[in-house]
């Protein structure tokens, strides 16, 4: 093939995202893939509104993998890592843009100087409105066919997340089922310090706007209206977290996975992981350095088939399907403004491949639990951790209190929610009691039950 291109391990150099050298020089992320009638949207981001680079425009890649700049969008650069299609008129919103099934590009002027870091469907005008969320706050409802835009929410104002310039974090939004998620990823020294709290998962009603979850979160998925669930992944001190919400009930329900790195404990290091669908009806969900599979299904309020795939190191903005492969946008290397004195070039590749690729990567493992330095209830059960899909397992239970304690260790074999005791651990006070699973151990679920009230930090180490 005279015309064929290089591959490096599925990476394209000639396809590399590379920002003017400036100065100054920021970064070029990778903010949203999306195909859309025969053609690969490429939107990039850098760090702030201004300030920050330029060349980091809208680009696509069409089927023999040329790469061209957006001449309509060239010159409009920002933070930019929304994407959806807005099937009532089959147009494409990314970034600041509106795209139609011609590949006409009209821009949005009152969006184009803000951080959009979500769009999605309007609760009450979804035939021809959609909901755009900014990193600052500021909601957005857009008319995709007039580009009518107004601003509707301040929610800095709503739940309580005005902390100063730059620090507002928001990531996300995502409505279905007459709900309307937004989420934010604060965390630096003092919400690791439990001193503060300023991460958000909150949900509106229509009516009123209801705080869920006063910890960082950065993603949001579903498939809307299929499944009748909805995804949100955030952290905190103990682990991992993925809270669903499931229609037939009505309810949020918490449960807990393993951090796969700390790298990703701190709101820049999560640069928008996601829960996008991958293959036919299937969810893959980039979580705090490891992929997994995930139904969209829930059976009696209960997710099911959660499972890890594999580790990694990626700082992903998005991945898609497109003309039968697996392709991910990350965010690789910025001077950051001279904080990074030994790369000069704001630069960040995609990688094209099979989902099954990914289970050559690293293997499963991970860290964390359902308690750090937690008050524990007696015989309140903790969250859930996922336990399926690791090798080797260990439990460590440290009793900060100051009498012995006892702790059972309950398991659910098949995922539905009902636990039996697997293990029975005696922690002394002020001291540390250690379970070693056996090989070949495992079950869906596993939390923990103290039998008295008492402060304890309890992590499972999986590898």
């Amino acid at each position: 093939m005279t015309d064929a291109k290089m591959n490096v391990s599925g990476v394209f150099p000639h396809l590399a995202q590379i920002a003017d050298f400036g100065p100054p020089r920021s970064e070029i992320g990778v903010g949203a893939l999306i195909p859309w009638n025969g053609a690969l949207y490429v939107e990039n981001y850098n760090s702030h509104k201004a300030d920050s680079g330029s060349g980091v425009s809208l680009r696509r890649i069409r089927t023999d993998m040329s790469m061209e700049v957006v001449e309509e969008a060239l010159g409009i650069d920002g933070t930019y890592t929304n994407r959806m299609i807005h099937y009532p008129t089959s147009r494409l919103v990314i970034g600041p843009h509106v795209i139609d099934s011609e590949h006409a590009i009209r821009t949005v002027p009152e969006l184009a100087p803000h951080r959009l870091c979500g769009t999605t469907q309007h609760l009450t005008k979804p035939d021809t409105h959609v909901y755009v969320l900014t990193m600052e706050g500021l909601l957005f409802e857009l008319d995709v066919c007039t580009l009518e835009c107004d601003q509707v929410f301040d929610l800095n104002a709503e739940l309580d997340t005005q902390f100063g310039e730059h620090s507002v974090h928001y990531k996300d939004c995502y409505a279905d089922y007459g709900r309307l998620v937004v989420c934010s990823n604060e965390y630096s020294e003092d919400d690791w310090a439990g001193e503060q709290s300023r991460g958000r998962l909150a949900e509106f009603d229509g009516d009123k706007w209801t705080v869920l979850e006063r910890k960082p979160f950065t993603g949001l998925g579903g498939r809307y209206g299929f499944g009748g669930t909805i995804f949100a992944t955030g952290w905190d001190q103990a682990s991992a977290i993925m809270e669903v919400f499931t229609d037939a009930d009505g309810k949020w329900t918490r449960y807990r996975l393993p951090k796969a790195s700390h790298t990703f404990d701190h709101k820049w290091q999560t640069e928008w992981p996601r829960i996008r669908e991958t293959e036919h009806e299937r969810l893959l969900m980039d979580h705090h350095g490891q992929f997994y599979e995930v139904s969209p299904w829930a059976y009696g309020g209960r997710v099911w088939g959660v499972r890890p795939v594999s580790t990694h190191l990626w700082v992903l903005g998005d991945f898609c399907s497109w003309q039968g492969m697996l392709v991910m946008g990350a965010d690789n290397a910025s001077p950051s403004h001279g904080h990074n004195a030994l790369t000069a070039e704001p630069q960040s590749g995609l990688w094209f491949g099979k989902t099954d690729d990914l289970w050559s990567f690293g293997k499963p493992g991970g860290w964390g639990g359902p308690w750090w330095h937690d008050e524990v209830v007696a015989g309140e059960a903790s969250d859930p951790y996922l336990m399926t899909g690791f090798d080797h397992k260990c439990l460590h239970i440290t009793n900060h209190s100051s009498t012995s304690v006892k702790v059972a260790v309950q398991i659910d074999p098949t995922g539905e929610g009902v636990f039996w005791d697997a293990a029975s651990l005696v922690v002394p006070a002020g001291g540390l009691a250690t379970h070693i699973f056996p090989s070949g151990f495992s079950a869906h679920w596993v939390r923990l039950c103290c039998e008295s009230d008492a402060v304890l930090t309890g992590q499972f180490f999986y590898n």
